[in-house]
């Protein structure tokens, strides 16, 4: 459970927050430092070491911050004043006489709510929502271990549809969800940003949810909501590096603060932003306290971490001269691995039962591996390379692919060296890469068909899921956070039959334990058929832990050829049930299957000792399970 809490009164803050702050270890930061409103009015706190005088202006001084001058706390860099009548929504702003003596407007990095952009000052806010999640609360350990369901469905929450509050989205998005079956959702940065267009991963308000969607407890409406109907909530966050606007973050007290000074450590070039400075302690303290405040006040049940692999390289993205070497003469980052460390320790420590996901684009080891044994700590990584090889492979014409059918293979290979999710993400279809139906050859049905076959080899495949927001109506276009999805596609039968595969993926999934009781385990998985390069065509059988766990045995044909009389190895002989078929009608397929069922007699084969002949609908997969007695 949470730490005992330091909200600060209106004498300000104590001893020990001071010691805490001093020492980089208050991991409830956000109640020691900010706007914090009580019935008299607000107190202020801010941290800014190299000041020669900080101010706090605001609409309740006509923004003259010489009527509110902050008094420095000692040697702790912390500067504090109480301002009696402010209440809860009030706008302000810091205003901070540098290191270098020139005054700089700067909005409040605790702040817990902001204007909306392209307005820049604070605002103050005292939540008073109740929560309604406590059953999902008391249940969610359960949920999100690599051993349960989990089937994420990514939104960009602008653009899912225009115009949307969260409250507006509580009604129309979790509806949605839930009625197509994902497990959580995943929300591109809600933190508060001032250029839409850039996704939200230029963050300015760390503690701020976007004040474009309404107020923080709105926020909190949403996630309640989503709690409520059983969907989890994961929350991308953005610690790798910020925005440079200069009312923010940046040179915050005259000085490089937040930012590592010298530009070799502390400049993104590629992204055009600041890096932070993980060898600080106090900058360490803001973001792994950021974590938790999400986690806490949030209700938030995970958080994946972007751009993990530009953190842990001195060298991404830098040339030969461009870059530091580590205290060793190598090229990691030593302070942000002890950082990611100590994030992912603190978090899981003070919030059990979430879950943190790397978005880890190398073969760092150990990303999922505890920190008490030298790992990063987090509970998933996105298995990018899976993703990269499986698209490689399916841009390739049909007649072409049996030159290439080890990019489908190859991901077993390390498919439990981690605890992986399979991210099918909005990186896929922008900057000119196009739709993921746009990425299938072939003529329009065949494009449909080959996604829905590799949706269905998707699920199937060991690792959990994720799908971007109009993925699963087969969006034609490439995203553009300008305008909201094409829902009108779903007016034709061909779109509504993807968004029915998707929906029917999830709930045959769920109720399936062999598709995710030994995610995390070679035992769970075996090869049927990895080599008919010539055929297009790959077989597996999933395993679940429990006694009652069906095996399931997905078969999936990257051909536009029907496999009749396809003999395919099974575990037992009798009656499997044809649970799932991608060329099914309802899907806007051609209708070619197994009517229903095959027979597996006692013939041995694939090194199994049953086997059937079975009908591969052409660019489709079937799953198939033992029939109920």
């Amino acid at each position: 459970m949470p730490n005992e809490s330091h909200t600060v009164s209106a004498h300000g803050l104590g001893e020990i927050d001071i010691h805490l702050i001093n020492e980089g270890r208050h991991e409830q930061l956000w109640d020691a430092l900010g706007a914090h409103v009580s019935a008299e009015g607000t107190h202020f706190a801010v941290w800014a070491p190299n000041a020669q005088e900080v101010q706090v202006a605001g609409e309740f001084n006509d923004w003259t911050g010489a009527a509110h001058t902050m008094t420095r706390l000692g040697t702790s860099g912390v500067w504090e004043i109480f301002v009696p009548g402010v209440g809860s929504g009030a706008h302000y702003a810091y205003m901070v006489r540098g290191a270098d003596g020139e005054w700089r407007a700067k909005a409040d990095p605790m702040a817990r709510f902001a204007e909306v952009p392209p307005a820049t000052s604070s605002r103050t806010w005292a939540s008073e929502y109740e929560w309604g999640d406590q059953a999902w609360q008391e249940s969610k350990g359960e949920r999100q271990r690599i051993d349960r369901p989990m089937s994420v469905y990514e939104v960009h929450l602008a653009s899912w549809r225009r115009g949307r509050s969260y409250r507006d989205l509580a009604d129309e998005l979790v509806g949605y969800v839930s009625d197509l079956g994902f497990t959580h959702v995943e929300l591109m940065p809600v933190m508060q940003h001032p250029f839409g267009g850039s996704w939200g991963y230029h963050v300015t308000g760390y503690f701020a949810p976007d004040s474009r969607f309404g107020t923080p407890d709105d926020f909190r409406y949403l996630v309640d909501r989503l709690h409520q109907a059983g969907v989890g909530v994961i929350l991308d966050w953005v610690p790798g590096h910020f925005a440079t606007d200069e009312w923010a973050l940046a040179r915050f007290d005259g000085t490089p603060l937040y930012e590592h000074p010298d530009p070799r450590k502390g400049w993104h070039a590629e992204w055009g932003s600041h890096i932070f400075d993980f060898g600080r302690p106090e900058v360490r303290n803001f973001l792994y306290a950021n974590a938790a405040y999400w986690l806490e006040e949030f209700h938030a049940d995970g958080l994946r971490v972007d751009g993990v692999a530009s953190m842990l390289y001195l060298d991404y993205g830098r040339n030969a001269g461009e870059w530091l070497p580590n205290r060793h003469g190598g090229h990691e980052h030593l302070e942000a691995v002890e950082f990611l460390q100590e994030m992912n320790a603190t978090s899981y420590k003070r919030t059990p039962g979430i879950t943190t996901i790397a978005e880890e684009s190398t073969a760092w080891p150990g990303v999922t591996a505890p920190t008490d044994g030298g790992g990063l700590g987090f509970g998933f990584k996105w298995n990018m390379g899976w993703m990269h090889d499986t698209l490689s492979y399916l841009k390739h014409d049909p007649v072409h692919r049996s030159h290439h059918h080890g990019e489908l293979t190859f991901g077993l290979s390390y498919a439990w060296s981690e605890n992986y999710v399979l991210p099918l993400s909005h990186d896929e279809v922008v900057h000119g890469k196009g739709s993921l139906l746009r990425k299938m050859p072939g003529d329009r049905w065949q494009q449909l068909a080959t996604l829905r076959a590799y949706y269905a080899f998707m699920w199937a495949h060991p690792g959990k899921q994720l799908l971007f927001m109009g993925c699963e109506i087969a969006q034609e276009s490439e995203w553009a956070e300008s305008r909201e999805l094409d829902w009108w596609l779903l007016d034709h039968p061909e779109h509504l039959g993807m968004h029915r595969t998707v929906k029917e993926l999830n709930a045959r999934y769920r109720e399936t334990p062999a598709l995710w009781e030994q995610d995390g385990s070679p035992e769970g998985f075996g090869w049927l058929v990895g080599d008919d390069a010539a055929n297009n065509v790959l077989a597996f059988v999933r395993y679940g832990s429990s006694s009652d766990a069906e095996p399931l045995v997905c078969v999936t044909n990257f051909s536009p050829v029907p496999r009749h009389g396809y003999v395919i190895g099974l575990p037992s002989t009798g009656t499997w049930e044809e649970v799932l078929n991608t060329d099914a009608e309802t899907y806007g397929g051609s209708g070619v299957g197994n009517l229903g069922a095959v027979e597996a007699t006692d013939e041995p084969s694939h090194g199994q000792p049953a086997s059937a002949s079975i009908t591969i609908p052409p660019l489709g997969t079937v799953w198939l399970r033992p029939a109920a007695s």
